[in-house]
């Protein structure tokens, strides 16, 4: 979700949520968001918990991994799917690459922190 979004979403609710009950809505309006940023706190920790228990930039396969790679994807949903920290290969264009077994690798461009283009090169 685009956080500028959420954070509306967050404040209409509140609003609401006085209109309706006063100071209780409120306190169950922030009750709410509080949980909220839990939850996703929480998401983030598990990816990285999990990541951790694996080698840097190494994917079961590369091929899956590239068919599952869609436009928009954050690194939070990378780090999930491949249950791996990439290689970072450079700052400017943002790069990180990720490599099989057998020598596939593939290597992901990050262009506002969301993943913009992808290549998957195979080992001779």
């Amino acid at each position: 979700m685009n956080p500028f979004l959420g954070w509306i979403l967050a404040a209409l609710a509140t609003a609401t949520a006085w209109l309706a009950y006063g100071w209780r809505g409120i306190a169950l309006a922030v009750t709410l968001i509080v949980f909220w940023l839990l939850l996703q706190f929480n998401r983030s920790i598990r990816a990285m918990r999990n990541a951790a228990h694996a080698p840097v930039g190494h994917v079961d396969s590369a091929v899956m991994f590239h068919a599952k790679l869609k436009r928009g994807m954050t690194m939070l949903d990378l780090v999930q799917q491949t249950k791996s920290l990439g290689r970072k290969l450079s700052d400017a264009p943002e790069s990180w690459a990720w490599s099989d077994e057998s020598g596939a690798k593939v290597t992901v461009v990050l262009r506002c922190a969301r993943v913009d283009q992808w290549t998957l090169t195979r080992a001779e």
